[in-house]
């Protein structure tokens, strides 16, 4: 932590998490506004469903393989400076989107949008243990998992009615506005928060050995992977979402927003409850529970689409349980990321958002079309993404049983 943090910033502290909680908002919402204008997009640039899906992968993978620079960059060069430049960079390369005449173009200028969105979400999770203890650190984070949450599920309604009222292009002008805004927002409100003694040297042979000693921890990569992969199991269901709610559950578009809504609800109800029990109970008990609500709501997901017809009567309530046992574990785990190594965390929030995200642009490229064509194909990958991140925790849990036991304050 800062030892300045409390004079860094003079405003409430819950104005700083809003605003951390915006940057991290940046990257999960860019990746799926423009999803219900895909139809609109490939007539209007002659492109095919396979070009249309190379423009959402190409932005994940441009998302991972950056993430991995974010964090260290500011760990050199201070936290302000890399959020700015992302900032503008998204700004930019979404009026290229706006712009694009071709798939050829837009491919490129997608990736360019997924290079710069990761340094909201990577450097603000740096920033958030820069400026807080431990316990409120997960009441920060919490708010920011709501966030990030809600994004990917709201924002396919947003690019729909703006699809629907001004055309596909709207979507990416909507995008750069607000990347302009949160610039101006950052540069007149956000303060460097890495002391100048806790920088890193910016050199190859110091950087390769940050990657080599996060990379090589067992502690890290199991961590990571219990954070990162379950959040699938539900994202798996908002990029399959024209399949699942459309052909399956057979609601109209203007009926969405349930699925939407639900999904919503859960994550926040899990990030709330989350934050309040910062401090109260020890980390591994909290997991454990959100563990233990995840399973339970894949299980029966699982069950009652293999002998029943999916309905929306039912179909949507174990996703929403889901979302909720998520939220609910994923704060914890995401700080004792960024505890393993507190000289280097915003290498740490790199690589935990780089295995992330590449599982994320693998269930975008490979696992989603493989499985949308059933409920209980879908159903089945959501649980196996779950038990990857479950076995990974218990394993940790088992080899390495002192981490997370103390309730932090």
């Amino acid at each position: 932590m800062n030892p300045d943090a409390q004079k860094l910033w003079r405003a409430p502290r819950w104005a700083l998490a809003a605003l951390l909680s915006l940057l991290g908002m940046v990257g999960p919402f860019s990746i799926d506004t423009y999803i219900p204008a895909f139809a609109g997009i490939a007539a209007s640039l002659q492109a095919s469903p396979v070009e249309m899906q190379q423009t959402l992968s190409a932005y994940l993978f441009g998302f991972a393989f950056m993430s991995l620079f974010h964090g260290a960059i500011s760990d050199s060069f201070g936290r302000r400076p890399v959020m700015l430049w992302g900032l503008a960079i998204f700004a930019l390369s979404s009026v290229g989107c706006a712009l694009s005449q071709s798939v050829g173009q837009l491919v490129f200028f997608r990736v360019v949008q997924g290079l710069s969105t990761g340094a909201g979400i990577v450097v603000s999770r740096a920033i958030i243990r820069d400026m807080f203890e431990p316990s409120q650190a997960q009441k920060v984070m919490s708010l920011v998992t709501i966030y990030f949450g809600i994004a990917p599920a709201i924002a396919p309604i947003v690019g729909g009615w703006l699809f629907v009222l001004a055309g596909w292009h709207s979507i990416f002008w909507f995008l750069a506005a607000i990347g302009v805004a949160l610039w101006i927002a950052n540069y007149r409100l956000l303060p460097e928060t890495l002391h100048l003694t806790h920088r890193q040297s910016f050199n190859a042979r110091n950087l390769l050995r940050g990657y080599w000693q996060l990379g090589m921890d067992p502690r890290f990569l199991l961590l990571a992977l219990a954070s990162g992969v379950p959040f699938n199991g539900s994202f798996l269901y908002v990029l399959s979402a024209p399949a699942f709610l459309g052909n399956h559950l057979e609601l109209a578009p203007t009926r969405f927003f349930w699925f939407f809504l639900l999904t919503i609800g859960g994550i926040m109800a899990g990030a709330w409850l989350s934050g309040r029990l910062a401090g109260k109970i020890a980390p591994k008990r909290q997991i454990r529970h959100g563990f233990v609500v995840m399973l339970t709501a894949a299980l029966i997901n699982l069950v009652a689409n293999y002998f029943f017809k999916a309905h929306v009567s039912w179909a949507l309530f174990p996703l929403a349980l889901f979302a909720f046992g998520w939220a609910l574990m994923v704060p914890v785990v995401t700080l004792l990321v960024l505890d393993l190594h507190p000289e280097r965390r915003g290498m740490a929030s790199s690589l935990q958002m780089f295995i992330g995200s590449t599982a994320n642009g693998l269930v975008a490229g490979v696992v989603a079309p493989l499985v949308m064509h059933s409920t209980l194909a879908l159903a089945t990958a959501s649980l196996l993404m779950l038990c990857i991140g479950l076995f990974a925790w218990i394993y940790l849990h088992r080899r390495w049983p002192e981490i997370g036991r103390a309730a932090v304050r």
